[in-house]
């Protein structure tokens, strides 16, 4: 249907303008329109929507329909254009005409419009109409998107510039479709981000939308729909038909079921209201509305108990503008009895009710004021209302930027150096006789800065630059509700932030006065994740806490990283914290306690040592073999000193030092004791008189014993150290959040070998021990060193499962409190009787106290018989009877050989 009337439209155009048969030709009629007219040089034409209530014009075109008229913008072409003619640096020696059209908001009258600017109003056409300027070099207008579609295909097919001041759809941005369209308002795709970006402002991820069922508002939900789910989601879409109430009730009825608080909606000015009488209806609070540009300034709509349901509205809008002189323009206006300025008398009218007297228009005077006759000497100014509102323009002053785009580009025009044209063959348009191409040419280069310092330009595709007002419907201190802008979007910023808001300065319309929350799920806090619930949006999730090891340090992550291997999660999962390192340190209490364990039980061994040195003449002494107690001594104190390797941080140094030392040291203290037990053994396992077994198992013999089996140990060490040496780990196994600082064995094969053969020399010492544990009781070593060895085992039976279950530093502790055990164990069976004998009863260290109860007893030596004094309690060890008991000078001991309760000594006369 709308493409046989484009044609028919189109076919008309053509044969008013081009007849080239006929000479003169006359129209076969004229369409009547409301209009504004005042004649000049070069004349533009206008089309706007002048009714501030929509009325289907009557089309049995058995009368002509009546109409109510809104005017404010139409007056704003005129101001416009009345200031560029006084302006005499603009267009000088030019004067602008207009011609202007009220479309009343209808598509076909629109297409009449069109098509009358197109071809003139005279009532004859002749050749001399192919030459000059044509009717009108430019057209302002259409404002509805729908009806620009339109009439821009006609305009574009004669190159005459359209710039309209609202249209916004998209679509009208093809320049292949509609070359000559310009427009100054930003198209829907800025409007949709601006409204987008706005929503994500202020982190609404839950949103709902509604649009009107047409092409604008469709296309603004899926638009809008795409621009939200990059960073929230929808929770419902609803197209509203205010022909169809049950749309709307359907729409108020997903409104109030939905957990949305924030409600964006594409819709016009009367589609609006029908929605807002339904929400008022139904008693719907506690919604944030976000309004398209459509409607967004008309804060009126808000008005008395509407505001406790639609104040604090947010919206988007054309940038506002502040026109100087605007105001005292509008209350000049005066009607004329001149039937081409026909919108002056129905507007004084409708301003005040009442009939002019040369008024043709057929008015329905009860609705105007039944027999009240206007006098012309009303005031506008007298007249409150929207049309002498100046202090909200913004529609109005993308009309005033439209005119001044189209004057700057005849500025151009006419600017033009004969010779330098952009023109075939460098020529410059004449500006008595231009084309409508021509213009359009300096049309899409136009950019100028006007005196409100906004700089006016169009892009590529003829639009306006995207910088739009943010608004908020608020209640001033009389009542009224007003559009208050709180901030501005500017895609050509060049900051990040394109969005700019006064906060402080919003108004919201809840009990706590604070920004509104609409999600469906609370943001997850940093520390936990998001979990999608099955079968719903992305935006309805549950928070899920991060995993030991894992972290998220920002709100919303969808997941949890994993920390570094140095490092773990602190409780919260929100960071990643270096892992304590974790050893035995001096520093510690554990530490510090062993250390000065192991440094008294040095210090004992040296004292014994000391003990030792000093009473080396007394029979205590020297009945205990003097050289292996001393050597003994030695070995006992560096086991305690080894253990000060395994306190402090592990290096390469410490841990190879550690476990040689360790195992050379201990292998020379149980050799000690080893040759010590063989010795006692020997000594009184011969039974007859005159067996010399010992002899052949004297000092040397005995030295070069424990060094063998020393030797054997370094020899064990050397191997592991040059194949496998430990080294420095760290070990995160047992402890995740604590790295712990060890010693790698390297070689388990080694570490068994070392600690194995202490183990074997310990265990044949403890079995030599026991055999000889029924020696006689005092003074019978083998006595205290079976009782050391059982206290040595013991311990490192123990030591084993305690190592494997102790987690961290305490590891190295159970090893080093066993080597301090099982060393002090040693030190105290072996040697505390001694220096107790020594120290503490002195008494008991001599030859006399040692012997006890002296006993005679006639045997049989080689040579003669021999009285010897025995002590029937005492130890008999090899050199301390020497020169006892009745054995005169110049004799010497041999041999000791023990028999239970008998005693053999052999004696040769020197």
């Amino acid at each position: 249907m709308k493409c046989i009337l484009y044609t028919s439209v189109l076919l008309s155009v053509v044969l008013l303008i081009t007849a080239p048969q006929n000479p003169k030709c006359k129209p076969l009629g004229q369409y009547i329109f409301n209009e504004l007219y005042k004649g000049g040089d070069i004349m533009l034409g206008g089309v706007f929507a002048v009714h501030f209530k929509t009325i289907a014009p009557e089309l049995s075109f058995k009368s002509k329909p009546e109409q109510w008229k809104f005017f404010q913008r139409s007056q704003v072409f005129l101001f416009a254009i009345e200031e560029i003619n006084k302006d005499q640096t603009l267009l000088p020696n030019i004067t602008l005409g207009y011609r202007l059209y009220d479309n009343c908001m209808n598509l076909q009258v629109s297409l009449r419009a069109a098509s009358t600017l197109i071809a003139g109003v005279d009532d004859t056409m002749t050749d001399s109409h192919c030459n000059g300027l044509p009717p009108v070099v430019a057209v302002v207008g259409e404002p509805v998107s729908t009806h620009s579609i339109a009439i821009a295909r006609i305009l574009g097919i004669f190159s005459i510039p359209q710039i309209s001041y609202c249209a916004s759809c998209p679509c009208l941005s093809n320049k292949l479709e509609f070359p000559s369209f310009f427009r100054t308002v930003p198209n829907d795709d800025f409007q949709v981000k601006a409204m987008a970006e706005l929503v994500k402002y202020f982190g609404w991820t839950w949103v709902g939308v509604i649009g009107s069922n047409d092409d604008y508002g469709l296309y603004a939900i899926a638009s809008f729909t795409q621009e939200v789910n990059k960073f929230g989601c929808i929770a419902f879409s609803e197209t509203v038909n205010i022909n169809e109430k049950k749309t709307v009730l359907q729409v108020v009825s997903v409104i109030k079921q939905s957990t949305a608080k924030i409600v964006v909606v594409f819709l016009l000015k009367m589609e609006v209201m029908e929605l807002i009488k339904e929400i008022v209806h139904q008693n719907i609070t506690g919604r944030q509305w976000i309004a398209s540009e459509a409607w967004s300034s008309f804060a009126a709509l808000a008005s008395n108990e509407k505001f406790d349901y639609f104040g604090g509205t947010l919206g988007i809008a054309a940038r506002r503008g502040e026109l100087s002189g605007l105001e005292e323009f509008l209350f000049q206006i005066q009607p004329q009895p001149d039937p081409h300025n026909s919108l002056l008398p129905l507007f004084w009218e409708v301003m005040f009710g009442c009939k002019l007297y040369f008024s043709e228009a057929k008015s329905n005077l009860s609705s105007l004021g039944e027999g009240k006759i206007c006098t012309s000497a009303e005031k506008i100014r007298d007249m409150r209302t929207e049309f002498s509102d100046v202090s909200q323009l913004r529609a109005s002053y993308n009309v005033y930027k439209a005119v001044y785009a189209v004057a700057h580009a005849l500025h151009d025009l006419m600017s033009c150096e004969r010779g330098n044209g952009p023109f075939e063959n460098n020529t410059c348009a004449d500006i008595t006789s231009f084309q409508p191409w021509q213009l359009l040419y300096y049309l899409r280069k136009v950019n100028f800065t006007n005196h409100l310092g906004e700089r006016v330009t169009f892009d590529e595709n003829g639009d306006a630059l995207p910088a739009f007002d943010i608004v908020n419907w608020q209640r001033t201190a009389d009542g009224t509700v007003v559009s208050k802008t709180v901030g501005v979007f500017d895609q050509l910023t060049m900051t990040y932030h394109q969005l700019s808001l006064q906060k402080d300065h919003i108004f919201w319309n809840f009990d706590s006065r604070t920004i509104p929350e609409s999600v469906c799920s609370k943001r997850c806090q940093p520390g936990t994740r998001k979990a999608t619930r099955k079968g719903e949006p992305v935006c309805c999730f549950d928070c899920i806490p991060c995993a030991e090891g894992t972290f998220s340090n920002q709100t919303d992550s969808s997941e949890c990283d994993m920390c570094p291997l140095d490092s773990w999660s602190n409780p919260k999962r929100t960071v990643c914290l270096l892992k304590e390192i974790e050893f035995l340190s001096y520093e510690d209490a554990m530490g510090l306690t062993l250390t000065l364990i192991a440094f008294f039980g040095a210090c004992s061994s040296v004292s014994v040592i000391v003990i030792f040195l000093v009473f080396r003449n007394t029979p205590v002494v020297k009945a205990n073999n003097a050289e292996l107690s001393f050597l003994l001594l030695f070995s006992l104190t560096l086991c305690f000193l080894c253990s000060l390797c395994f306190i402090g941080e592990p290096s390469n140094l410490t841990c190879m030092f550690r476990h040689v030392v360790f195992g050379i040291s201990f292998v020379l203290c149980i050799s000690c004791i080893l040759v010590k037990t063989i010795v006692v053994i020997m000594a009184f396992k011969a039974t007859v008189p005159g067996n010399n077994v010992t002899k052949w198992f004297g000092i040397s013999r005995q030295r070069g014993t424990v060094f063998f089996f020393t030797f054997i140990q370094a020899l064990i060490c050397l191997t592991w150290l040059m194949t496998a040496p430990p080294t420095p780990a760290k070990n995160t196994k047992y402890h995740h959040a604590k790295i712990i600082l060890e010693c790698n064995l390297g070689s388990v094969l080694g570490f068994s070998c070392l600690f194995g053969y202490i183990g074997l020399l310990a265990c044949v010492s403890f079995l030599l021990a026991f055999l000889a544990r029924r020696l006689p009781d005092n003074f019978n070593e083998a006595k205290f060193i079976t009782f050391s060895m059982l206290i040595f085992c013991a311990v490192w039976i123990a030591f084993i499962p305690a190592y494997i279950s102790s987690p961290g530093k305490h590891t190295v502790a159970v090893e080093i409190f066993a080597i301090l055990s099982s060393s002090f164990g040693l030190l105290i069976a072996i040697f505390a009787p001694k220096c107790y004998v020594i120290l503490i009863q002195p008494e008991y260290n001599t030859k006399k106290a040692l012997l006890g109860k002296e006993f005679k007893k006639n045997i049989y030596v080689v040579g003669s018989p021999v009285t010897l004094c025995l002590n029937s309690v005492g130890w008999i060890m090899d050199g301390w009877m020497d020169g006892c008991c009745g054995v005169q000078p110049g004799h010497r001991q041999v041999d000791m050989i023990s028999a239970p309760k008998h005693v053999y000594l052999q004696y040769i006369y020197k």
